[in-house]
C-alpha cells in the first residue's frame, strides 16, 4: 500500500486541477461576451486568442519548468505553480475587460506546469512496464476532475459567470496545500541533474530530447494528436449553443459525461487493451478511433444523440498514455522532467495552433454571410489531422523494420 501511496496523491492532484480547468469552461462564452459586449462569433474568436495566448507562454517556459524540476524536485514546482494559479483565478473573477484576462493568461501560461510535473512524477516511480497503465491513471484523474468541474461549474453559473472562478481559485490553493503535505520528493541524488538554460529553452531542449533514438517521429504523432484533441476546449462549448441551443448547465453536463468515459478509458482500458494489442497497436486503435469519432460528432444535428454518442468517443483516449509509454521508455531516468517539458512544449505548439484555426473556422462557417452554415467545420479538421497521424505511426513502423 505505501508504495502505491505516490501514486494516489498525484492522481488526486491532477483531479483537482483538472476541477478548477472545467469550473470555467460552461461560463466562458457568457463572460466573453460580457467583458467585450460582443455576439457568439466575436466571443469564440477571442476564446481562441486568449487560449493561445496561454499555449505561447507554455511553450516558452514548459522546458524551463521542467528542467528546474530535474534539479529542485518536482513537489516545490507543483507546489508553487498551484499557488500562482490560484492567484490568476481571482485575478480572472475579478476582470472588468478584456485585457484583464490576456493579462491573466499569460501569467497562468508560465505557470502551468501542474500536468507536466505530475507526469515526470508518475515516470519517477513507476517502473519500465507500468509507464503506460500509470500515464492512464493521470489521464483517468484528469476525466474524473472534468466530471465534477462542468456539473458545479454549470451550476455554480447560476450565480453569475464569476463563481466558477472563485471556486477554481480555492481548488487550486487546496490542491497547493495536498501537494505540500502528502506528495514526497521523487528525484534522488542519483537521478538529479544540473539546470542549463542550454536545454531549459525549448529549441534547445528539443534538439536535446530528439538525439534519443526513434523519438523525433513519436513526437510527431503526438503533436498532429493534440491538435486534433484541441477541438474539444476550443468550440465544445459555442458548438453547442449554436447547433443545439445548450445552456451553461448543460454545456457542463455534456462535459461531465465526456469526462467519466474518458476517466474509465484511461482507467480501465489502456491496461488491458496493452495486454491484448501491445503498444503499438494500441496507439493506432486509439488514433483510428479518434479520427472517426471526430467525423461523426461534426454531421450530428441532435444534441441527445450526441450525448449518447459520448462514451464512443472517449474510447480513442485508449492510445495516448500507449504512446506516451513507449516515448518515456526511451528517455533516460535523469532527463524525464526535461522531456515531459518538451510534451508540453507540443501541446502548446498545437494549442498556439489550434484553437485560431478551429474557433476561425467555427466563426467563418456560423456567420450569416458564411457560404455554407457547417458549425461542424472544426471537427471535420481535426479528424483529418489524426489520420495523418495514424500515418505518420505507421510510416515510421514500416521505416524501423526495414532498417
Amino acid at each position: 500500500m505505501s508504495s502505491r501511496l505516490p501514486i494516489f496523491f498525484i492522481v488526486a492532484t491532477v483531479t483537482i486541477d483538472a476541477m478548477g480547468i472545467g469550473l470555467i469552461m460552461p461560463v466562458m462564452p457568457d463572460l466573453l461576451r460580457e467583458v467585450d459586449g460582443g455576439n457568439l462569433s466575436q466571443a469564440a474568436i477571442w476564446g481562441g486568442i486568449l487560449a493561445t495566448t496561454f499555449a505561447v507562454m507554455q511553450f516558452l517556459f514548459g522546458p524551463i519548468i521542467g528542467s528546474l524540476s530535474d534539479q529542485y524536485g518536482r513537489k516545490p514546482i507543483l507546489v508553487i505553480s498551484l499557488v500562482i494559479m490560484s492567484i490568476v483565478y481571482a485575478l480572472s473573477a475579478i476582470a472588468g475587460s478584456i485585457w484583464i484576462l490576456f493579462v491573466g493568461r499569460i501569467i497562468g501560461g508560465v505557470s502551468a506546469a501542474t500536468h507536466a510535473t505530475a507526469a515526470a512524477y508518475m515516470a519517477d516511480v513507476s517502473k519500465p512496464d507500468e509507464k503506460a497503465a500509470n500515464f492512464g491513471l493521470i489521464g483517468a484523474g484528469f476525466g474524473i476532475g472534468f466530471v465534477l468541474g462542468p456539473v458545479v461549474g454549470g451550476l455554480l453559473a447560476e450565480f453569475g459567470t464569476r463563481a466558477p472562478f472563485w471556486a477554481a481559485a480555492v481548488l487550486a490553493m487546496s490542491n497547493a496545500a495536498l501537494g505540500w503535505f502528502v506528495l514526497h520528493e521523487s528525484v534522488t541524488d542519483a537521478t538529479r541533474r544540473a539546470f542549463t538554460w542550454k536545454r531549459a529553452n525549448p529549441f534547445g531542449a528539443f534538439k536535446s530530447i530528439t538525439s534519443f533514438p526513434g523519438l523525433g517521429p513519436l513526437l510527431l504523432v503526438y503533436f498532429f494528436y493534440q491538435i486534433g484533441t484541441v477541438v474539444y476546449p476550443s468550440v465544445w462549448a459555442f458548438y453547442g449553443v449554436e447547433r443545439f441551443e445548450w445552456s451553461p448547465s448543460m454545456i457542463g453536463v455534456s462535459l461531465a459525461v465526456f469526462g467519466l468515459c474518458f476517466a474509465f478509458v484511461q482507467g480501465a482500458l489502456v491496461q488491458p487493451s496493452i495486454r491484448r494489442f501491445g503498444h503499438r497497436k494500441t496507439v493506432v486503435i486509439g488514433l483510428a478511433l479518434e479520427a472517426t469519432t471526430l467525423f461523426i460528432v461534426a454531421g450530428i444535428t441532435s444534441g441527445n444523440i450526441l450525448l449518447l454518442l459520448i462514451p464512443f468517443t472517449a474510447l480513442g483516449a485508449v492510445g495516448m498514455p500507449a504512446l506516451q509509454g513507449i516515448m518515456s521508455r526511451r528517455v533516460s531516468d535523469d532527463a524525464q522532467g526535461e522531456f515531459q517539458g518538451v510534451l508540453t512544449s507540443v501541446n502548446s505548439l498545437a494549442a498556439i495552433m489550434a484553437p485560431l484555426v478551429m474557433t476561425r473556422s467555427f466563426a467563418y462557417f456560423t456567420a450569416p454571410e458564411a457560404p455554407v452554415y457547417l458549425p461542424g467545420a472544426p471537427f471535420i479538421i481535426a479528424g483529418t489531422l489524426m489520420m495523418i497521424a495514424v500515418v505518420i505511426f505507421q510510416m515510421r513502423k514500416r521505416s524501423s523494420a526495414a532498417s
